[in-house]
């Protein structure tokens, strides 16, 4: 059994001067409490009382190349001996702009921001500029960032609470919101292409985006209905409507040019983060010229001193450089479809009803007779309790999961990893 005495102390020593101990809400709930970490290689990572972990949350998802990989390291320390921050252009970011434009759909013109939420404010800005509208869709369970506008129906106290369909009760996930924010937008089950229609054809005059993850990770990893991204294409193109890509966690993951280019239907406008720069704080808002040009005539002010610095900048081009030479793709849905079955396998010999679902290079279990979900209210039936006894179980088993169990699978994960996690939890499921 793993002891975490030495982290325990370092939590207690942090939470004199760092609120909860942390830098992160979600860095909270590891297992049995925060924990210190002190490098990772590979798929690997190793806590500072010894401990090795077979890694499936990839820090949360941006580590698609593993652990500390030899090439992006290499190009930040490289690259960084130059100069950390020019207040001012430099050849790698234009490089990299020129990368993205061709491997992105929609990256006609792009900006470098530093993370997911900021860049979705600036989606939200863009939007409304040029539509003259001010709200925006947005589906439930969807995470879009922790902002005030976006910091809502997320959670919920139980499906009952949700209220109808048509009209869902929605939640702040926190205090401290400015009275009246939860006017800049309508939410909706995701999946459900007819109440988009009904909603806009009563309510488009006042939506100026629609923004939806291509894949719904944040609850469950539910996968679109057929038909219902390209339906939004249709419906935002006919009423003067952005639609909104949320790839922050598709990006990269799904294709080289994220999901919008494996579900084949362009956005107006996208958010790509994690994956880009495998684990270096860079995002980036990339949309067609006609909705991108408000911020190159300055109608729509994006600013940022951080922006675009020169490690961030290296360690995206290095991620790239590596992805197009390896082509990892078809191993991370081979083996993401490999552990899945094999999870799903381990259930039924241990007796437990097991959803495990997802594309494969990233997917969900949860504990739950539901054979399928196709919104975030379905989620609200598996057993969290359940879940989160597994998730334990399995860390202190030297398997880390995120949480809320989601897995994700790296470049470097092989079938042995496989095959160790599938073992695992086979050992887990019995005994919970």
């Amino acid at each position: 059994m793993k002891t975490y005495q030495k982290s325990a102390e370092l939590l207690e020593r942090a939470k004199k001067v760092l609120a909860s101990g942390v830098s992160s809400e979600f860095r909270k709930y590891n297992h049995p409490h925060a924990l210190f970490y002190t490098h990772g290689r590979g798929s690997r990572i190793y806590d500072v009382d010894g401990n090795e972990y077979l890694d499936f949350t990839l820090s949360q998802g941006p580590l698609i190349l593993g652990h500390s990989h030899p090439e992006v390291l290499r190009a930040v320390a490289e690259y960084s001996q130059d100069g950390q921050l020019f207040a001012g252009q430099h050849i790698r970011e234009i490089e990299l702009a020129e990368k993205l434009n061709q491997l992105i759909p929609s990256a006609e013109m792009m900006r470098f921001c530093l993370d997911g939420s900021e860049a979705v404010q600036t989606a939200f800005r863009v939007a409304r500029a040029r539509t003259g509208k001010n709200k925006f869709l947005r589906f439930e369970g969807h995470y879009h960032g922790w902002m005030d506008n976006v910091c809502w129906a997320i959670s919920t106290p139980s499906e009952e609470a949700l209220g109808s369909r048509e009209h869902p009760n929605v939640f702040p996930w926190t205090q401290g919101l400015p009275e009246g924010v939860e006017n800049e937008f309508i939410v909706l089950p995701w999946n459900d292409l007819e109440l988009v229609r009904k909603t806009i054809s009563e309510r488009g005059h006042e939506i100026a985006a629609i923004i939806t993850e291509p894949v719904m990770c944040n609850n469950g990893c539910i996968e679109p209905q057929p038909g219902f991204l390209q339906g939004l294409r249709d419906l935002c193109s006919a009423n003067n409507i952005a639609l909104i890509f949320d790839e922050v966690i598709t990006g990269f993951r799904l294709s080289l040019g994220g999901a919008q280019q494996y579900f084949g239907i362009t956005p107006d406008l996208s958010i790509f983060a994690k994956a880009i720069a495998s684990g270096y704080a860079i995002s980036a808002i990339v949309g067609k010229y006609e909705w991108m040009q408000l911020i190159e005539q300055a109608k729509v002010i994006h600013a940022g001193t951080m922006n675009a610095g020169n490690p961030t900048v290296a360690a995206a081009l290095a991620t790239i450089a590596v992805l197009e030479k390896e082509q990892p793709h078809e191993r991370l849905f081979r083996l993401g479809s490999k552990l899945m079955a094999g999870l799903q396998q381990a259930a039924a010999n241990s007796g437990h009803a097991l959803l495990v679902e997802g594309p494969g290079p990233m997917f969900a279990i949860s504990f739950t007779k539901i054979e399928k979900t196709n919104d975030y209210r379905d989620t609200l039936a598996a057993d969290k309790a359940k879940l989160g006894k597994f998730v334990a179980a399995m860390h202190d088993e030297g398997v880390r999961v995120i949480g809320r169990g989601l897995w994700y699978i790296s470049a470097v994960h092989t079938d042995e990893d496989i095959e160790i996690a599938i073992a695992t939890a086979e050992k887990v499921l019995k005994q919970i």
